[in-house]
């Protein structure tokens, strides 16, 4: 077995692991199923990917975004480490190639999402390869006690039952005792065994305020803080208004969605990155997978609803160590909001069903077809056409992905792909006797060698269209008419949100919803804003403890760098100018500036509240000539 900190220099470029991730990796290569708890930032990913190359075979990774699917692979393929993805939107023939490549080829780490391992095509080919290892990030989805709860995931315990023998890495950074549990529990871990790094972040400073303007709040805090910044809207309107004021102030700024191409999210996020931009205004799909350790300041503009999603999108702030700041800012009313959107999270079982019944009728889906298909998915268009309420249609089709019957993905940019389906003798034959063919034949062999004949290839439609010297429109025609000839399968770039049929369409009247799920959830969630509200409205608590408290991990010692700590510490500092004003009135009457000149205070504010208080209290008077003396009456 080659040697893990040999690797890790390798291919990370590494001299040493960081705290925790030394166990957790031999525990893996011990073969033992383990679970895993580092915070954001914590680096996660090397707890499996280092056993996984030191192991024989392929690590089969279980992950529920595409987004963080692609930019982990691209990052290991960049470290020239093999590696790829299957996910909704590819074609069945890119599937199986991507498969095949899995069982004959050197591939050492495939990205699924939950909902593929229950396909047939997956469970056959997954017998024919060498499985090291099994990694499940995100674990805390296989938990109906979590925040972010995905049924699928209970399909991997199936897949253990297959293939007993392999060991499981439970990878998250955010599980409750509960949910710890459950993760395990759900996993048929063969024993309980887990490692957590504390969730405390002693150079993270946790702030609430509540503000009547938090436009310029935001302002104040920027200006104070400088680097690198993060700042969270709750809707896409928001984060562009936000990032507008802020540029209006001259702070370098920029706004962040899912409703951008492709091209932008990436324009945008290589700027901020590579600090061209200060700050990133955006919604919370910002940030995941993104290795950025020097920002100092995340700022919410709304609470969200759940710690455990507060304590992730915080913990972007100084993952260098380095000092780092996460402010929280309120109104009253955005309380009040969080309280009243549990209602509207959890709709009526009707509109379930008929919402589903809807989205049957815009596909044409007869019932018992379609099982892991996936659409284009437009949700402005859906509603449209069935003049239905964005908000309230978003929140019914989050439910129906909760209950297992669709799973919704983002817009995720898929280039132009291409596969020769013909083998090399009959190509020549039809390159023979179709001439004005032959230059773009000869450009995909030439250019992509035998490899187009084995997998899909990207291929930039305009740069081969101007090397060939001919008109885009024109490639297009001729690609297109290859794929109808059978010599090429072409696989045109998309990007569009996707909407896939996690199982067989049911008759809507038999949607078989878990109705006593459904209430539990629902309880859960305002359970789950109760402590966000908690969080954000407590005045004497420090932060760093009210969070770990939520996590089960209880202690006395206070961080002191949070909003609540930093004012105890100024209060105690007051308290001692208390003490020294009237040890230095003992025995003589001082004027303030005299009092000033020997307790030499951090803030004069402070010493001349003390003195305020001193003489309320009737402690010290003035005398005749409006010097300070110990009152002796």
């Amino acid at each position: 077995m080659a040697d893990i900190h040999a690797i890790l220099k390798k291919y990370w470029g590494y001299d040493r692991f960081r705290t925790l991730q030394t166990e957790i990796i031999e525990s893996v290569l011990a073969g033992k199923d383990t679970l895993a708890l580092l915070p954001t930032g914590g680096g996660k990913s090397v707890c499996f990917q280092v056993p996984a190359m030191a192991l024989e075979g392929i690590c089969l990774v279980i992950s529920p975004l595409i987004a963080l699917m692609k930019d982990q692979v691209e990052q290991l393929q960049k470290r020239n480490i093999p590696a790829m993805a299957i996910f909704s939107g590819m074609s069945h023939r890119e599937i199986d190639i991507a498969l095949d490549n899995c069982v004959f080829g050197k591939i050492k780490f495939l990205y699924i999402s939950p909902e593929r391992l229950k396909t047939e095509m997956l469970l056959e080919r997954a017998k024919r390869m060498k499985i090291s290892l099994l990694a499940i990030d995100e674990a805390h989805c296989i938990s109906q006690w979590g925040y972010d709860f995905r049924p699928a995931y209970l399909e991997i315990a199936n897949f253990r039952q297959l293939f007993p023998n392999i060991p499981c890495l439970a990878l998250t950074a955010t599980a409750t005792k509960t949910v710890k549990s459950d993760i395990q529990e759900k996993l048929l871990f063969k024993e309980k065994n887990v490692f957590q790094k504390s969730f405390a972040r002693a150079n993270l400073s946790y702030s609430c305020f509540k503000v009547e303007v938090k436009e310029q709040k935001l302002l104040d805090i920027l200006k104070k803080v400088g680097g690198s910044a993060v700042v969270y809207a709750n809707s896409r309107k928001k984060a562009q208004q936000t990032a507008e004021f802020l540029q209006k102030n001259n702070i370098s700024a920029d706004f962040y969605h899912a409703g951008l191409s492709s091209e932008d999210r990436n324009n945008k996020q290589n700027a901020w990155i590579s600090n061209k931009i200060r700050v990133m205004v955006a919604t919370n799909a910002f940030g995941m997978g993104i290795d950025k350790p020097d920002v100092r300041v995340v700022v919410h503009t709304e609470p969200p609803s759940t710690l455990e999603a507060y304590y992730q999108e915080a913990g972007r702030a100084g993952r260098d160590e380095k000092r780092a700041y996460a402010v929280l800012l309120f109104h009253q009313k955005d309380l009040n909001e969080l309280e009243k959107n549990i209602a509207q999270s959890y709709p009526s079982v009707e509109k379930l069903k008929n919402t589903y019944q809807k989205l049957a009728n815009y596909y044409k889906i007869a019932v018992g077809s379609h099982h892991m298909i996936s659409y284009d998915f437009e949700l402005a268009d859906f509603c449209q056409n069935f003049q239905l309420n964005p908000l309230e249609t978003h929140h019914i089709l989050k439910q129906l992905e909760q209950q297992g019957f669709v799973q919704l993905n983002d817009a995720v940019f898929a280039p132009s792909r291409i596969i020769l389906t013909t083998n090399q003798e009959e190509l020549y034959k039809f390159q023979i006797a179709n001439a004005v063919l032959d230059p773009v034949i000869k450009f995909l062999v030439r250019n992509y060698g035998g490899e187009i004949f084995k997998q899909f290839v990207i291929i930039p439609e305009n740069q081969m269209a101007k090397k060939l010297g001919i008109p885009t429109e024109n490639l297009l025609k001729q690609l297109n008419f290859l794929a109808e000839q059978g010599i090429l399968e072409y696989l045109p770039q998309k990007e569009k949100p996707q909407i896939t049929f996690t199982t067989s369409r049911f008759n809507s009247i038999d949607l078989p919803i878990n109705i006593k799920d459904l209430e539990e959830r629902k309880s859960q969630a305002s359970q789950k804003i109760k402590a966000v509200i908690n969080y954000a409205t407590h005045e004497k608590r420090c932060r760093t403890q009210m969070l770990l408290e939520y996590f089960d991990e209880i202690t006395d010692e206070l961080c002191g760098v949070c909003d609540h700590c930093l004012n105890e510490k100024q209060s105690k500092k007051t308290w001692t100018y208390d003490q020294k004003v009237l040890d230095l009135l003992k025995d003589n009457s001082l004027e303030i500036k005299e009092l000033e000149a020997k307790i030499k205070p951090n803030r004069k504010e402070d010493l001349w509240l003390q003195i305020q208080q001193l003489v309320s209290s009737g402690e010290v008077v003035y005398d005749s000539l409006g010097k300070l003396m110990i009152n002796k009456v």
